[in-house]
């Protein structure tokens, strides 16, 4: 791989990682602990806010994981190892990278 295929593919990994940020921030500043007090929250509509509650955290915990695996890919780029299988050592097909950079796999090994 070309020194401006994997530039492009840094730049879109820089995207993912501020757009993801950006949106952990939100999630922080609208998250609130769910009210218990019955008198003002009826018992539906509050199991339905501790519900959104945690696929909320859900969605955090995924967003957390995305970090990670930008950052070891941009480790990777970094060392010049990216675009490179993890088992076999050939080269992930751009079209692959295309679909999701922080892949660390080749399809065949993927496959096996």
């Amino acid at each position: 791989m070309d020194d401006k295929t994997t530039e492009q593919f840094r730049q879109q990994l820089l995207a993912l990682a501020l757009d993801i940020q950006a949106q952990e921030e939100t999630f922080k500043e609208t998250s609130q602990p769910v009210e218990l007090d019955q008198a003002r929250v009826g018992r539906l509509s509050r199991m339905d806010a501790m519900q959104s509650q945690q696929m909320a955290l859900e969605s955090s915990r995924r967003h957390q994981q995305q970090l990670v695996k930008i950052e070891g890919t941009m480790h990777r780029i970094a060392a010049g190892e990216f675009g490179y299988c993890f088992i076999c050592d050939e080269a992930i097909d751009v079209r692959r990278l295309a679909v999701n950079p922080t892949s660390t796999r080749c399809v065949t090994c993927v496959e096996k």
